[in-house]
This record gives structure tokens, sequence and C-alpha cells, in this order.
């Protein structure tokens, strides 16, 4: 289990009450091997959007890279920390259909790793860096070579890319917002700062 550092907001001995039956606390996370995977997945997506030439051998080689994070992260979702595993984030329609209803009762309950809506995106992010590492192999084979459907996918892929991390960044903001918890502090350190009265997953409130 999680240790966690409880602060209650900051101030030395404030009690709990009624409307507020949830301590601030400090909860340790992300590990650093998911925490460089994740900027470093980052990166790779921005260098090749931005700036390499798509038939530069930089452009390959960075691919190749980020397929390769991936895989080592899908390895680690099953033999990694408790929050970095697959059992912590399940890719699960259900799940995510009763967080948004939840959303809409404005509840601000966090989730330890990723949110139900998190965790699909999470998953559909690999999935389409895996596509584009997958097709832009099979672009420079000569069985594959010229072949105007696998071009196709790619870009497809690439596009579908692009609206994933444009959503994913957005659904951040959001979920700082609603929750009170920096998300992006939280992928640096490894540590979720959850603000006093905001019940973690599991919690109820007495």
């Amino acid at each position: 289990m999680a240790s966690i550092d409880t602060n209650h907001g900051g101030r030395p001995g404030a009690r709990l009450t009624p409307e507020h039956p949830f301590p601030a606390r400090t909860v340790p996370v992300w590990d650093p091997l998911v925490r460089l995977i994740h900027w470093s997945l980052a990166l790779a997506v921005v260098v090749n959007s931005l700036f390499t030439d798509e038939e530069s051998a930089l452009h390959e080689w960075v691919g190749y890279a980020a397929l390769g994070l991936v895989a080592v992260r899908l390895l680690w979702g099953l033999i990694g920390t408790r929050q970095a595993r697959f059992s912590a984030f399940p890719p699960s329609p259900v799940r995510a259909l009763r967080h948004l209803a939840a959303l809409a009762r404005g509840e601000r309950t966090v989730h330890l790793s990723h949110n139900p809506i998190g965790a699909l995106m999470v998953y559909n992010i690999w999935a389409t860096v895996a596509a584009l590492g997958v097709t832009g192999y099979m672009m420079g084979t000569v069985t594959f070579f010229g072949m105007e459907w696998v071009e196709e996918v790619h870009e497809a892929a690439f596009g579908w890319l692009m609206a994933s991390v444009a959503l994913h960044v957005a659904g951040v903001f959001f979920d700082t917002w609603r929750s009170g918890v920096p998300l992006v502090r939280a992928m640096v350190d490894g540590r979720k700062r959850i603000p006093e009265g905001v019940p973690m997953e599991g919690e109820r409130r007495e």
C-alpha cells in the first residue's frame, strides 16, 4: 500500500469536519521508470512531429525509440510497481462511463493511478504509437515499400495520435482544475498532492 503524508492542508492540528472529512495528503504514485518513459515518449512525439523530415533516418530511429519505450512500458505494466500495473488502470469503457457520470454530478474523487477515462486514453496512445512504428518499419521493407495502404495507415495513425495528444493534454488540465491535484507536477516528482476535503478512490464519508 502506498505511504501517505498527511499535512491537514498545511494547518497543523486542523480538525476534520463533516463538510471536510478528508485531510490533505501527499501520496507517492509514479515510479522513476514510469516518469522517464512518459516524458521520453512525449519528447519523441514532439521531435518526430515537428523537427524531423519524415524521409530521414533520424525520423525512423526516433520512431523505433518510441516503439521501444512503449514495449518497455507494457512489460512494466506486468511486473512494475503497484500503480504502474495494468490492474491499477484496466481499460474499461463501463468504468469510463461511470466516471463521466460522476463528473456530471460534480464529484472530485481522485484516482491514484489513471482515472478510467485517462486509462483508455493511455492505452489508445500506446496502441497508436505502436501502429506508427510498425507501419513505419513496413514502409522501409522490400515487401511493403511503395504500398499506398501502408502509407495511408501510417498517416492516419499520425493524425489520430495528434488528436489524442491534444485531448490528453486538455484532459490533464481539466482534471487538475476539477480535483485540485497538480497532475503535471505528479508526473515530474511522482507524488500526487490531494487537497483537503477531496477523497481518494475507495474512501467514503463517515
